[in-house]
């Protein structure tokens, strides 16, 4: 099969094939596109396009990336991309060789996720209990956070929840993650009596608004704005709020946080990682791994801290 003639073909055709066939999230398709935009550009620049480039030039192009200060994740990012493409455009028959396949990348540092030990996830959830201007604003508080923890979700997949997927008292949530993949988890009962309590008065709140000739919500967090349910970017402001309310660092405090300290508990207590890989909706177990580094961490701490023979000789107790 011929090649596109031009570079933006190449990029629109690659990138529509990554969500059919393999359902990549928008945000992924996103960063594809702007990294290989980039890379065509600077190809463009030498008279050149995604045909003719080989090997000597995709590595001018990475030096040329250092040179511009990128980050060495933005670097590995870039490259994931290119050879993504070229990967494609040999299956297709577009180009009779991967010329990225044998480039090696500058890797990616491995940063240890930021995440909140029992207490501090204590006192959120009772800040989210006494935070809000409303009763029924306390109650969607404590319910958001309840599921939050209980359930390790993402804030988009929290925020998103369809109320239908609520209602009946149910054990387990079904969940709408990333790429359109669907996963159940489990409610703990704090979290089910949350929500039992929310729907109660989520409810009553539409019957108001459809009396007075609204219409009613089809999401678990209605809101006003565009999305019809309750931003991340609101939650982001909420949660920070309860941080301060309840005496925990907001720098340490993000939806995602909650996640971290879902699967770091859960993993402490003794749950294998195949099962949180399963509750947190990776793709890759590698994925999942990094809370063993957490815990390793958490518990060399604990040592350092509290074991006798870990303390200064010099320094009495």
């Amino acid at each position: 099969m011929a090649a596109p003639a031009s570079a933006e073909i190449w990029i629109s055709t690659f990138l529509e094939a990554q969500a059919a066939e393999l359902g990549a999230a928008n945000n992924t398709l996103l960063a594809y596109g702007n990294d290989l935009k980039d890379f065509a550009a600077w190809l463009k620049r030498r008279k050149m396009g995604f045909t003719e480039a080989d090997r000597d030039l995709i590595e001018r192009y990475l030096i040329d990336c250092v040179a511009q200060g990128l980050s060495q994740s933005t670097r590995a990012r870039r490259l994931s991309a290119i050879k993504q493409i070229y990967r494609f455009a040999f299956e297709e028959g577009w180009r009779d060789t991967n010329p990225a396949i044998q480039i090696k990348g500058p890797g990616r540092q491995k940063r240890l996720p930021k995440t909140l030990d029992v207490p501090e996830v204590d006192r959120l959830l009772q800040a989210a209990r006494e935070t809000g201007r409303s009763k029924a604003d306390r109650i969607r508080n404590t319910c958001l956070m309840e599921l939050l923890y209980a359930t390790g979700m993402r804030v988009t997949e929290l925020v998103s929840l369809p109320v239908s997927s609520a209602r009946g008292d149910p054990r387990m949530l079904l969940v709408l993650g990333k790429g359109g993949k669907e996963r159940m988890v489990p409610l703990s009962p704090p979290a089910r009596d949350a929500l039992a309590l929310w729907l109660e008065t989520r409810d009553a709140a539409e019957d108001e608004a459809v009396a007075n000739g609204g219409q009613r919500s089809r999401y678990l967090f209605p809101s006003r704005g565009k999305s019809g349910h309750l931003t991340r970017h609101m939650f982001f402001h909420l949660i920070k709020d309860l941080a301060v309310h309840g005496g925990v660092s907001p720098e340490k405090v993000t939806p995602h946080t909650l996640r971290h300290a879902f699967a770091t508990h859960l993993l402490a207590n003794g749950a294998d990682l195949r099962s949180i890989q399963t509750l947190l909706g990776h793709a890759d177990v590698a994925t999942t791994e990094i809370y063993t580094h957490v815990l390793d961490e958490r518990l060399a701490e604990l040592v350092l801290e509290h074991h006798p023979l870990a303390k200064d000789p010099g320094v009495k107790g």
